[in-house]
C-alpha cells in the first residue's frame, strides 16, 4: 500500500468514528434513558 492509501484509510476511519459519535449525540433521548445513579445494583452473590 502506498502512503496515500494508508492516509485515506486512516481518514476514512476517523470520519466514520466521528460521524457515528455525532449521530449518537444527535439522536440521544435523555428522557428514554434511566440515570446511572438510580439504577439498582445487580451484584449477585454479594454479602452486604
Amino acid at each position: 500500500m502506498t502512503n496515500r492509501q494508508v492516509l485515506m484509510l486512516i481518514a476514512a476511519f476517523v470520519i466514520l468514528t466521528l460521524g457515528s459519535f455525532i449521530w449518537f449525540i444527535a439522536t440521544w433521548d435523555a428522557d428514554k434513558e434511566q440515570l446511572i445513579g438510580y439504577a439498582p445494583a445487580l451484584i449477585e452473590g454479594a454479602t452486604v
